[in-house]
């Protein structure tokens, strides 16, 4: 289980490169496995989808694969032994050829960056302007590039547009269409779909022996409310991830007049709980605005509205885990804004 603190990591979860197995994304695995073998491999894959579905263990399971020259004998997909030398040193982040673009604390600090700071991404142009060190292949995961500013992005471009040969570039984003078309030019995307809830419930199962606070009988109703994603699943069934979803959802129903007994009562949850707990009412809020938006007899003004509403959403929740701002006082300010914007 992983105790550092990153912005690519679910706190108390393994993290996507200590992962030995992938679920839902077999066929995806195979064409890779086959692009590989046959030399059709791109020098820049933008691996895309929801947040929580795999995303970052395939790029992890490729650049295994890439760095230790080839899958293990009769292998028919991307895994590697977890006792395989190259799995133990991207595992640990030692591999001399692997570089990682993420956002991390610095050395002596806990807090973590709200963007992939440029200057780590300058290490770009001398990884690869340096030889391998095992002589073959070298390789790049930005994890996730939505994180990168102007300045990051354009310093990755530079490499990018002028890539050196057995380079490889594993871009992943939770937004293809934000991508700087840059970028996304220089690339090949390949969209991963939201996992289906089998994929899901079998990857909480496999988790469930690495994570201690898992919810055993709540596993199955959080694999059917997590919307294909393993990330939104283990929040939901770890603490009073499930609760709190439910009194978001009986609060929202009651729309465009919740009642203000329910509104203190999820405020003093979410006061409760841990951070999880506020990203779960967030995107229980977010389903529910993509569901009126989405409605085919919903006027101009009220979408306009929605959308203001959502965005008002986001900047508040973000402050009020940057800053600890009073959960419940948000709770309230956000419902009466859904309420005018719904009624």
């Amino acid at each position: 289980m992983s105790t550092e603190i990153a912005g690519d990591v679910l706190p108390g979860a393994p993290h996507p490169r200590e992962q030995d197995r992938l679920f839902g994304h077999a066929a995806v695995e195979a064409d890779l496995l086959g692009d590989f073998r046959a030399g059709r491999l791109p020098h820049a894959l933008l691996i895309g989808g929801p947040e929580g579905i795999g995303k970052a263990t395939l790029a992890y399971r490729l650049a295994r694969v890439v760095l230790a020259g080839g899958p293990e004998p009769g292998a028919h997909d991307l895994s590697l032994s977890p006792s395989h030398p190259v799995f133990r040193q991207v595992a640990s982040m030692s591999h001399p050829d692997m570089l990682v673009l993420r956002r991390a604390p610095e050395a002596g600090e806990e807090k973590i960056p709200t963007i992939i700071p440029a200057e780590m991404v300058r290490r770009v142009r001398s990884f690869f302007g340096a030889t391998a060190a095992a002589g073959g292949w070298r390789v790049c995961i930005v994890d996730a590039v939505d994180e990168l500013n102007a300045f990051g992005a354009n310093a990755l471009l530079k490499t990018l547009e002028e890539p050196p040969p057995r380079a490889l570039f594993l871009l992943i984003t939770h937004a293809p269409g934000n991508v700087l078309a840059t970028i996304r030019s220089r690339s090949r995307l390949l969209r991963l779909r939201a996992l289906g809830e089998g994929d899901v419930l079998a990857a909480l199962d496999h988790l469930s022996t690495e994570i201690g606070d898992l919810n055993a009988a709540e596993l199955p109703a959080a694999a059917q409310a997590s919307g294909g994603s393993v990330r939104r699943a283990l929040t939901l069934a770890r603490g009073e991830g499930m609760e709190v979803r439910l009194a978001t959802l009986k609060a929202l129903d009651q729309l465009p007049r919740p009642r203000p007994e329910d509104l203190h009562a999820l405020g003093t949850r979410l006061q409760g709980d841990r951070a999880d707990g506020l990203d779960l009412f967030v995107e229980a809020v977010s389903d529910y605005v993509a569901a009126q938006a989405t409605h085919a007899d919903v006027p101009r003004h009220r979408l306009v509205r929605l959308g203001e509403v959502w965005e008002k959403v986001r900047r508040s929740a973000t402050e009020a885990d940057v800053f600890n701002l009073d959960r419940k006082a948000l709770v309230f300010r956000i419902f009466a804004d859904l309420a005018e914007a719904v009624r």
